[in-house]
């Protein structure tokens, strides 16, 4: 095993060279696109076994990784941000096909505006597609997810893709030190893909909920894709703990800092997290009983292991860096839903921040803590709300000022 320093980035080239995948079908993608130089660098150089090729498109990319692994090759690729809308067609379509493969997203913000810092619309915009969701905080988790995304999107239960979603720039550029496991060691974790297990053969062909179909055998060949689905929450208890005594490391579906006593919990998920660490210590040191919960598993949802952390719970600030429009944060939504009719349910106060990869400082955990003490006090959950400063809004008001005079100056408006 060797430590180093890796960006998020390098981190998962080097979890698909442990994984030995066969083909890489890419398209590139700031800020994905170190991905795929690196892997591309080590095959020119004979540092890596497999084969990697340029699409014209990320819908492309995608339809080649699934056709290629529904013959029992092992398929890595990576995308982000409008890149996975691209692909949303075959997001959706290709989880039918039962062909499992890993597909990276570095998360960025969606359009319009135009960013390039990551929040998490574009990845939860495929929640509902059937890929699993493993969502990573560190360039560690980063390396790990890869192999453990693998074991559990193969295993003879689950036979689905999975997404290993990282933040971009953040993450994806930001060097932490990560131990890289023996090659040997991860191909004993991770044995080559049981080619004989797929059914797909010029000689023997058939339909794999791929042809048109009826509403009755579509209804049951979606329901079986889901009931796949519920399989990997018990398969990922197996895989992440078959990592734990073979690395040392360990990777809960829904990972906990300090949250067994937490009178009040903040609940995210993604690098933004580890922010909550310092403030989750600084409000202990305050008398006040602080945890982190985060769901490292997001499809399938950990309904379960959310109630055993989160039941008994007084108060929990969720904190969304995405935007549903219309609606609100999507995580708070689905913790309510899972949290709905238990006895001993926290309060939930719902905020959105880290949009477009907006800070989220420490006074704002505080804030958010304090928030959620008082409403549990009261009884009454805080109206939802966007994390955001008076001297972030005086400072658009001014551009937006500027903007206005401008645009009088020539004319445009009167």
């Amino acid at each position: 095993m060797t430590r180093t320093l890796l960006t998020g980035n390098v981190a998962a080239a080097w979890g698909a060279r442990l994984a030995d995948v066969d083909y890489v079908p890419a398209f590139p993608i700031t800020p994905q696109t170190e991905i795929i130089e690196t892997l591309a660098r080590w095959y020119e150089r004979g540092e890596a076994g497999g084969r990697l090729t340029m699409l014209e498109s990320e819908h492309s990319m995608l339809t080649a990784a699934a056709a290629a692994a529904a013959t029992g090759v092992r398929v890595f690729t990576a995308t982000s941000s409008q890149g996975l809308l691209y692909a949303m067609e075959m997001i959706y379509a290709v989880p039918g096909w039962r062909a499992p493969f890993v597909l990276v997203n570095v998360s960025r913000a969606l359009a319009t505006p135009i960013t390039l810092e990551p929040d998490h619309n574009d990845v939860l915009a495929a929640r509902d597609s059937g890929f699993l969701q493993i969502h990573c905080a560190t360039c560690q988790e980063v390396l790990d997810s890869i192999l453990i995304a693998y074991r559990l999107a193969e295993h003879p239960r689950v036979r689905l893709p999975a997404i290993v979603n990282l933040d971009g720039f953040y993450l994806s550029f930001t060097r932490e030190p990560v131990e890289i496991p023996d090659a040997g060691a991860a191909r004993s974790f991770l044995p080559p893909f049981e080619a004989g297990k797929v059914e797909f053969r010029a000689s023997k062909p058939i339909s794999q909920a791929v042809a048109v179909l009826g509403g009755s055998p579509y209804s049951y060949f979606r329901y079986e894709a889901h009931l796949a689905s519920l399989e990997a929450l018990r398969a990922y208890d197996e895989v992440a703990a078959d990592f734990e005594r073979r690395f040392g490391r360990h990777h809960p579906a829904v990972a906990c800092y300090r949250a067994d006593d937490a009178e009040v919990a903040f609940l995210m998920i993604g690098a933004f997290s580890t922010k909550a660490l310092e403030a989750v210590d600084r409000l202990r040191e305050q008398g006040i009983a602080a945890g982190l919960v985060r769901p490292r598993l997001l499809r399938p949802f950990p309904v379960e292991a959310l109630r055993r952390v989160l039941l008994g719970r007084r108060a929990l600030a969720v904190i969304d860096q995405n935007l549903s429009m219309g609606k609100g944060g999507v995580l708070a939504t689905e913790i309510a839903s899972a949290l709905y009719g238990c006895r001993g349910a926290p309060l939930i106060a719902s905020y959105v921040g880290g949009l477009g990869g907006r800070d989220i400082g420490p006074e704002e955990f505080y804030a958010m803590a304090a928030e959620a003490r008082a409403a549990a006090d009261a009884g009454q959950a805080p109206a939802p709300r966007l994390l955001y400063t008076a001297g972030e809004l005086r400072e658009v008001r001014k551009l937006q000022a500027i903007a206005l005079a401008e645009r009088r100056e020539t004319g445009a408006v009167p």
